[in-house]
């Protein structure tokens, strides 16, 4: 894998970074086939989008993401993720007609949104449970074989330095935890 691409982790699995299509899963147990360029569900109508959106421009190659399954109750983040899509943020950096509980986007810039918007098209199957007709979106996506959006557009960058915990628990249990939530004994 690419060392510039997905630069903000999570629950995900990556697949051929060439390919156009990522899945995203709402409320159902799907392996999409292996032609993708990367999966994984979506839980949370305000961090689960913004990672999604910081991983998916960071592959230009990608041109599609199919959203599927039902979507999560009270949170309704594929819902949100498809406005996001469609609608942007308002000034508060809510997604304009978000149906979820709390749909704000407070770790990206508007330019990072814009390039989602202008590098994806949406493949809206929010509600679809069928395996079959998912793949056959999927395969279908990756036979329409788009050119690349050009650059990988980097929205997130991490840092990967280790940080003390100021905490005196930490302290005394003598734990660390790194910037993405690891924890590690100190000293190791």
């Amino acid at each position: 894998m690419s060392t510039e691409y997905y630069p903000w982790g999570g629950d995900f699995t990556v697949c051929s970074t060439t390919s156009c299509c990522a899945v995203v899963l709402l409320t159902i147990e799907y392996t999409p086939p292996q032609i993708v360029a990367i999966y994984g569900p979506l839980k949370t109508e305000n961090i689960g989008i913004e990672k999604i959106v910081a991983n998916v421009i960071s592959n230009p190659h990608i041109r599609y993401v199919v959203v599927c399954g039902e979507d999560i109750r009270g949170h309704r983040s594929g819902s949100s993720l498809v406005c996001l899509h469609q609608y942007g943020i308002d000034d508060q950096h809510r997604i304009i007609n978000a149906p979820g509980a709390i749909p704000y986007i407070e770790n990206l810039s508007e330019e990072a949104i814009t390039r989602f918007q202008n590098q994806v098209e949406i493949i809206n199957l929010i509600g679809d449970t069928n395996q079959a007709s998912i793949t056959k979106a999927v395969t279908d996506a990756t036979a329409k074989n788009p050119s690349s959006f050009g650059e990988p557009y980097i929205a997130i960058r991490m840092k990967h330095e280790t940080q003390t915990l100021k905490d005196t628990r930490a302290i005394h249990s003598k734990i660390v935890i790194d910037y993405q939530g690891h924890v590690k004994k100190r000293g190791s």
